[in-house]
């Protein structure tokens, strides 16, 4: 049966290893340092930070909590007070609105009327014309047809004049 143990034990150099393997892990084995040195900077990076955000969040809540009790209660009472005086003028610009409404609808009633008084007259104007035009055309007729008259009578006589100078 053998055991297995470690080529040193029983001899005198095991307790040489030992105190290499003990100033190894001190001297050049830095894993226990750094796993504290991790576990500090992780606790005072989430204590900071937890305190950060706390802060963050009870300068909101306090943000919060002035706008509900100053701020909006003075906004409120601001618009409603120019709220107020923008309805009066609203109303005032269209009571305004509507006069000159009426007042342009009356002019151009006006106008209106004196358009159509204008066509009247120019309907009468021209049916006058029309009614001279035909008492000239009446006039030029008969002065026409006087003067057929006038001219078949002469020239009949000067056909019997001439007829009397054709016997020669």
């Amino acid at each position: 049966d053998r055991r297995r143990d470690s080529p040193a034990a029983g001899s005198p150099i095991q307790p040489i290893i030992k105190d290499v393997g003990e100033v190894y892990s001190r001297l050049l084995d830095h894993r226990p340092v750094i796993q504290g040195e991790i576990r500090y900077f992780v606790k005072e990076f989430e204590e900071k930070r937890g305190l950060r955000e706390l802060r963050v969040l009870e300068n909101l809540k306090n943000t919060i909590f002035d706008a509900n009790e100053r701020v909006l209660p003075k906004c409120e009472q601001a618009m409603q007070d120019n709220l107020s005086e923008t309805f009066k003028r609203l109303q005032a610009a269209n009571a305004m609105i509507h006069r000159l409404q009426e007042r342009e609808c009356e002019a151009r009633k006006l106008q209106a009327d004196k358009m159509m008084a204008r066509e009247e007259k120019c309907i009468a104007h021209w049916e006058e014309f029309m009614r001279e035009q035909q008492n000239k055309r009446a006039e030029v007729d008969e002065e026409h047809r006087k003067a057929m008259e006038r001219l078949k009578e002469q020239y009949s006589e000067m056909e019997k004049e001439l007829a009397k100078y054709a016997s020669f």
